[in-house]
């Protein structure tokens, strides 16, 4: 790991102070090849530059560059339009990253010295055997005895050379390499951190297709004194990334890489196919996309199906949609090349959407990849009730000799109509999207183990971290086991980076969340609070949790005839609604109707509906408030504008 730059004031006589600057009573300049510091000026050449630090890296920056402004006062002229030179929102999205990495790659590196080890071993025990037989076939017919006869003849003669003390070699540390390609870089900030905080990182290339940011980077690079370990890349990142695939040409990337981070200005959409082609079998690709615009929203549906190959979520849950969307996108391009996907955390964020998996070569688990994906019915213009079909599906089945194995069959179809069986109104289709776990439990809970070690200077974002990671966390608890997959000989639950592996079976049977300020807003009653709704779901028997994606959901496993029921009984016990509130042709006709059928229909829930607070408020450990959700950092906050 590179150290850690010091703050403290460098040596005068190697910094020495810009002429220039100084006559003009501006602050001391820096050369480049100075120690770093935050808040100091950098001088290359005729340009002059502002040090900024994050975690323990440094950029290079214009000193006057605005780091926001009122969209309305640029497009008036009043202000500076905003530059994409360092864009302090995103830091949370690199701390995070810089996390996963690490909570990956710790991993990842102890099972390639665990499979060097094994590897020489099973080459110490092969040479120890054909020495055996060397040996037995020597007996057989004397040509050891032979060979050392004449060796022995062989140094008669020769003058007696002065004894040296052979000492046994002591065996090196093997550093397993471990690459990281840092495909859309701009500054090389990520590619800086990752070099610096990464303890085991060996090589990271910064590549972008403009030569003014590559530029960029090699000055920042020079200036962090990584040279060494970061390489500055200019060219179309797709082009790089397919240039993996084919045989190596002499000054090519040699092998593929670890870790490959997509992080454009809006969709990533284009740089999927090439960016899996270009990972090692077991590697990690991080995703961004900020045009959630497009995938959370219903405004272009027909972008949202070129780019992601599914329709947008329309209604409450739209963030998770849209989290479906891109990660079925990864799958399916994937599924091409026998690659399964294994999402390991994703999550929304502010404005944009940020997913972390890992990839295998397995054309056996792709096969379950048609049953793990789904299209929604949404009665988005309604209740906002939903529910789920898959594509296909796959039943585990007993062979003639005791064997298991899964048959892969269609999906009966349709399994919803098209109108809401609770308020009657149409509904429409969302997806195809993914349908399986978006989180590894055991992966989250070692980025979130990581997060004791460090220090709340270098990340500041470290208690949003906690509150996000955690209720993704609490999120996992509604997933219901899977039949066990078959598993090769090569394989188990534990993943070939060491933590605990989802099953490829498993589904994800109760995607989305709802509020329930919008389905009182249905039956046209009060708002019960979140811990009421939760208290009654979990009296009921039910898992009850928040979502990450926005503050006031409730994700649950309980069905919407559930859900409407425990509604009813909120107007019924603690929020009368006035006579006529509810008018025939309204949303909440149908649903209130049932109030009076309830004990008599027979497909109507019938459990107790009690509203306890206390079971349902949730307590952080160690009676910490967890920040869970974001609060707006500044005025005029956002992904600032595309680099020019």
């Amino acid at each position: 790991m590179a150290a850690a730059v010091s703050s403290s004031s460098s040596n005068p006589g190697e910094d020495a102070a810009s002429p220039s600057s100084a006559d003009n009573g501006l602050p001391q300049a820096f050369s480049l090849d100075s120690e770093p510091r935050a808040g100091q000026i950098v001088k290359d050449g005729e340009e002059d530059f502002l040090t900024v630090q994050e975690g323990l890296a440094y950029i290079l920056v214009p000193p006057n560059a605005p780091k926001a402004a009122d969209p309305k006062d640029i497009a008036s002229g009043k202000a500076q339009s905003q530059t994409v030179f360092y864009n302090e929102i995103m830091q949370y999205n690199r701390d995070l990253s810089v996390l996963a990495i690490r909570a990956f790659g710790e991993d990842l590196v102890e099972m390639k010295r665990a499979r060097r080890e094994r590897e020489r071993k099973n080459e110490k025990s092969k040479q120890q055997k054909r020495i055996q037989r060397k040996r037995k076939a020597g007996a057989g017919n004397g040509t050891a005895e032979a060979e050392l006869n004449t060796t022995s003849e062989s140094v008669k003669g020769k003058p007696e050379e002065p004894a040296i003390e052979v000492r046994e070699a002591q065996p090196e540390r093997w550093l397993p390499s471990f690459t990281i390609l840092d495909a859309l870089s701009a500054t090389g900030l990520r590619a800086l951190r990752y070099c610096h905080e990464l303890p085991f990182v060996t090589s990271v290339t910064a590549n972008d297709m403009s030569p003014k940011a590559t530029k960029d980077i090699a000055r920042n690079i020079k200036h962090n004194r990584l040279t060494d370990k970061i390489k500055a890349v200019t060219g179309d990142a797709r082009a790089h990334m397919y240039s993996l695939t084919g045989p190596e040409f002499p000054g090519s990337q040699k092998g593929k890489y670890d870790v490959i981070d997509l992080d454009p200005y809006g969709t990533a959409a284009p740089f999927l196919d090439a960016s899996l082609q270009a990972l090692n079998d077991g590697g990690l690709l991080c995703v961004t996309c900020t045009d959630t615009a497009v995938t959370s929203s219903i405004g272009y549906p027909e972008k949202t199906f070129s780019l992601y190959g599914g329709l947008p979520f329309k209604g409450f849950p739209c963030h998770e949609g849209g989290l479906r969307l891109l990660l079925n996108a990864i799958s399916t391009s994937a599924g091409r090349y026998g690659i399964a996907v294994e999402p390991l955390l994703s999550l929304s964020i502010d404005y944009y959407m940020r997913v972390f998996v890992r990839i295998r070569k397995s054309p056996a688990d792709v096969k379950f990849l048609a049953g793990k994906t789904m299209v929604v019915y949404n009665c988005d213009s309604g209740c906002g009730a939903w529910q789920t079909q898959y594509l296909a599906r796959h039943t585990l089945q007993e062979g003639k000799k005791g064997s298991q194995f899964f048959k892969h069959t269609f999906a009966q179809a349709p399994s919803a109509s098209p109108l809401c069986e609770h308020c009657g109104f149409k509904t429409h289709l969302a997806g195809p999207m993914y349908g399986g776990p978006i989180h590894n439990p055991a992966f989250v809970q070692k980025v979130l183990d990581l997060l004791t070690s460090l220090d709340k200077k270098t990340y500041p974002t470290m208690d949003r971290l906690e509150g996000m990671l955690q209720t993704a966390l609490d999120e996992t608890e509604l997933y219901e086991p899977a039949p066990p997959e078959k598993q090769s000989k090569d394989d188990s639950t534990t993943s070939k980076a060491g933590y605990s592996k989802n099953n490829f079976v498993q589904l994800d049977h109760h995607p989305f969340y709802f509020s329930p300020s919008i389905v009182a807003k249905v039956v046209h009653c009060s708002a019960p609070s979140e811990a009421q709704i939760r208290g009654a779901l979990r009296h009921a028997g039910f898992v009850a949790t928040r979502s990450h994606a926005v503050r006031g959901s409730i994700k649950t496993n309980a069905p919407w005839k559930a859900i409407w029921h425990i509604m009813r009984e909120w107007v019924r016990q603690k929020a009368p609604i006035k006579e006529g509130a509810v008018k025939e042709g309204m949303k909440g006709w149908k649903i209130m109707q049932k109030m009076s059928a309830d004990e008599q229909d027979e497909a109507s829930p019938k459990f107790e509906v009690v509203f306890d607070e206390q079971l349902g408020r949730d307590f952080d450990a160690g009676g910490k408030k967890l920040r869970r959700y974001q609060l707006n950092p500044r005025e005029n906050w956002g992904p600032m504008a595309r680099a020019k």
